[in-house]
């Protein structure tokens, strides 16, 4: 989670020349380049069965949530932006109920309630200020919730370099296709540009962090709960707020920073709740 805000800040300089599509095509094409020579050398080509739909579905889900976030952050600060995509656990806390059947108890709704509010906080000066942009993170977040729990379901029976290469794969050639017809068809924002050698450092920054750390949430899922992990993700918003100062000299506003304590506090709470509700059922069924 350190690491994933490095993304960003390569991504955000590459905006100041390319479209957010063209800088998402950036990403995904130095992944495959970084994880080829790794699944070629581990002979990890051979995908296991039934698995293949969902790691294209992964692919799409994580394509859209970057292209929805790489354009945001072209209009919002960092910060502003991840606190914003911060409500992620939470909406995949509700998609688990929808898509895994899971059960959820009120202290969880409401933890998830005041965790919107805390969006909300976050979103209602950015909208005034920035305009529908501000809802792109928003986008990002859902899109990424699907994404976290494609992953879940197979991150034990397909290997990470394999998972992530598929992913690489699938965006670059989507991309790829809608940049070339949108060239063709006359769409703003799908020219593709030849990037000059000073362009070259953040492009493989970019993949080098994207790839790093995706690779890193995959091996964490493979040995340790959602309910672990998830908390962890709050940590983005140091490096965010560091990078933002740092590299382009944003500060968040002062809502920003309430509106992300009420989040963050939302939850981990709800982390806290979902840990209590699993002792509580390995405790029933060790008396069974």
């Amino acid at each position: 989670m350190l690491i994933i805000p490095a993304i960003d800040v390569c991504a955000k300089t590459l905006g100041r020349s390319f479209d957010p599509i063209q800088v998402t095509f950036f990403r995904f094409f130095m992944q495959i380049c970084l994880l080829m020579p790794l699944v070629i050398y581990n002979r990890l080509w051979v995908i296991p069965p039934g698995t293949l739909a969902i790691q294209c579905m992964r692919g799409i889900t994580l394509m859209i949530a970057t292209f929805c976030f790489f354009w945001a952050i072209q209009h919002l600060p960092l910060a502003e932006a991840i606190a914003i995509f911060f409500v992620q656990p939470l909406i995949l806390t509700g998609l688990s109920v929808l898509m895994l059947g899971e059960t959820i108890r009120m202290r969880r709704i409401f933890a998830i309630i005041f965790g919107l509010i805390g969006a909300m906080m976050v979103l209602q000066p950015s909208f005034v200020i920035f305009g529908w942009p501000a809802l792109l993170p928003l986008v990002s977040a859902v899109s990424m919730a699907f994404y976290m729990i494609l992953t879940s379901r197979i991150s034990s029976v397909a290997h990470p370099f394999q998972m992530q290469l598929v992913v690489g794969l699938v965006a670059v050639i989507v991309l790829g296709l809608i940049m070339i017809l949108g060239h063709f068809a006359g769409i703003p924002g799908t020219d593709f540009l030849i990037p000059n050698t000073g362009h070259f450092k953040w492009i493989i920054g970019m993949g080098i962090a994207s790839t790093i750390g995706h690779i890193f949430i995959v091996f964490s899922t493979q040995n340790a709960p959602a309910s672990v992990l998830a908390p962890f993700q709050y940590v983005e918003i140091v490096t965010a707020a560091l990078f933002g100062y740092l590299f382009f000299n944003d500060m968040p506003a002062d809502t920003t920073f309430v509106g992300t304590f009420i989040i963050i506090a939302s939850g981990v709470y709800l982390f806290h709740r979902e840990r209590v509700v699993a002792r509580e059922m390995a405790k029933y069924q060790g008396w069974e």
